[in-house]
């Protein structure tokens, strides 16, 4: 099983920054992704950023060139710093997980969800 623990967010002014950090816990299972989603109220879950296993990322639209997806190279930790903040970044930040396990000799995937962090733009 793979466990996730969001921490870093909080208030923060237009234009401002904060860095979102994700523990990852995992035991003889093999990452996929890892992936930061948002959600604001009233609004439907929105996929930020990801990662792969190789390394290679992609960003929603909305945060391109504002927000940058990291990891450790032992994959135990996946960060997001985001730069430039806006009122409409406002949400509940999530962390993400795909991952995999051999089950009765074969591959299976799965998913795993942190708690999420309240990331609060405004003046």
């Amino acid at each position: 099983q793979v466990q996730l623990v969001e921490s870093g967010g909080g208030l923060v002014q237009p234009g401002g920054s904060l860095r979102l950090s994700c523990a990852v816990s995992r035991r003889h299972f093999s990452i996929n992704n890892l992936d930061w989603y948002r959600r604001a109220p009233g609004k439907q879950r929105e996929l930020v950023a990801i990662i792969s296993h190789e390394g290679s990322t992609n960003y929603a639209d909305s945060v391109k060139g504002r927000f940058t997806i990291s990891r450790d190279n032992d994959e135990t930790a996946v960060y997001l710093q985001m730069n430039n903040l806006k009122p409409d970044d406002t949400a509940v930040y999530y962390c993400h997980a795909d991952w995999a396990m051999v089950v009765a000799g074969r591959v299976q995937d799965y998913d795993s969800w942190g708690q999420g962090t309240q990331v609060t733009v405004s003046s």
